[in-house]
């Protein structure tokens, strides 16, 4: 595979962009492989790559009943953010963030990240000491947080209306050196590194059913043939209960749209990411001008992935009170993504009762944020059979032994 480089841009500018080659192949699968991953979205292709990286198993395919990042990885709003309050949640966050700094470099593909700070308002007292509480439990992580004033809010984002008649804002939880990256990028770096260490990526290969034999997998039922395996490794975010239910276990989970919307694109007016939860809201502004804006996932269980007038209303509605200017924006695209809950709002990477089987499920609204420190977490699960420091938290034994990690106002309401 050749290498991308500023080199590489000017010859191919005299080639007439000829000399590109093909990001990752397309190979038809192999009979069997040590490494099955179904689900061909950011979790997926970094679990491969670690796989691959840290621990030398290349016999692996990632399956995808679409196309790659066609899922929840193309379908979100990009924010990058470890300032959660549960040790385990900053923990496995946190790792996600710092791969995330150095990830164009070691993957030699520009993922467009871009630290420009997160800060998360307070527009309530209740909100305030919740906020000072997650600062404190950051400090004591090791996460770099801090509480700061209206005044430095609005120093930081002069298009916030700080002093709202229904909604002032307090202060703010922020993070410098959270941000945003290129969703779409993100999955194609992590495919193109994959494919180059062998790991076939098979698009448009639907699973069907599970092959099991003895309380064991045995592999799985395409679209494209049977395919053995020693190990599965499920990791389709909204769909993960279909295909537990395929492999003879339940999931405690729910699935829900999460609804997002842009503008049309205008002139830069705010280079960091901004949160009101109180309000349930919140908003970025893409590369290209557009005024990224979401809020909280449908009421209702769905799986649908197109918009609906209700979630621009109560949105729009909610943020117009602390960002006049967007009162006078038109919409460009809406769109939706199917994300799974669990009961405390943390995620499940654990072994399931099918020996050799394991699954990544539960990100709800954090699923982008996560992205390399869970594929690090879950290729620790799968290469040793057992969950390393990030994911051991994390197992389906914890709803069993009412061990929650609830994370219901950072992860339910926040993204």
């Amino acid at each position: 595979m050749k290498r991308y480089s500023a080199f590489a841009v000017f010859r191919e500018g005299l080639r007439y962009q000829a000399g590109w080659e093909r990001a990752w192949r397309s190979p038809d699968p192999k009979p069997a492989y040590d490494v099955v991953i179904v689900g061909a979205g950011g979790h997926g292709l970094a679990t491969a790559y670690y796989l691959g990286r840290n621990f030398g198993i290349t016999n692996v395919a990632v399956l995808e009943k679409g196309w790659l990042g066609g899922g929840n990885t193309g379908r979100n709003t990009t924010i990058i953010r470890s300032n959660y309050l549960q040790d385990p949640s900053a923990a496995i966050y946190e790792k996600a963030r710092s791969l995330y700094e150095t990830m164009s470099q070691d993957l030699n593909m520009n993922v467009m990240f871009s630290p420009r700070g997160v800060m998360m308002l307070a527009q309530t007292e209740h909100e305030k000491r919740g906020y000072l509480r997650t600062a404190h439990a950051n400090a004591y992580q090791g996460v770099k947080t801090e509480f700061i004033t209206p005044d430095r809010v609005r120093k930081l984002c002069p298009i916030i209306n700080i002093d709202g008649p229904r909604y002032p804002v307090l202060g703010a939880l922020w993070q410098e050196r959270g941000g945003t990256a290129r969703h779409d990028a993100v999955a194609w770096a992590y495919a193109r590194a994959c494919s180059n260490m062998g790991i076939d990526i098979i698009q448009q290969c639907e699973v069907t059913a599970v092959r099991r034999e003895n309380g064991r997998v045995r592999g799985v039922e395409t679209s494209k043939g049977t395919i053995d395996c020693a190990k599965l490794a499920l990791i389709v975010a909204g769909h993960s209960g279909v295909l537990a239910e395929m492999a003879g276990f339940r999931l405690p989970i729910e699935s829900v749209a999460l609804q997002a919307l842009v503008s049309e694109p205008i002139k830069p007016c705010m280079d960091v990411v901004v949160m009101a939860n109180t309000v349930h809201g919140y908003m970025s502004q893409s590369d290209k001008g557009e005024m990224v804006i979401g809020g909280g996932a449908d009421g209702f269980n769905n799986y649908t992935q197109r918009g609906s007038f209700h979630h621009i209303e109560e949105t729009v509605r909610a943020l117009v009170e602390t960002f006049p200017m967007i009162s006078r924006l038109k919409m460009l695209r809406q769109w939706g993504g199917i994300v799974d809950m669990t009961g405390d709002r943390s995620p499940i990477l654990s072994k399931t009762p099918l020996t050799g089987c394991y699954v990544n499920c539960g990100w709800g609204t954090g699923g982008f944020k996560s992205i390399p420190g869970s594929g690090w977490a879950m290729a620790e699960l799968v290469a040793n059979d057992a969950p390393g420091p990030l994911a051991a938290a994390f197992g389906l034994e914890r709803f069993r032994e009412g061990r929650f990690i609830d994370e219901s106002v950072a992860a339910g309401v926040a993204h």
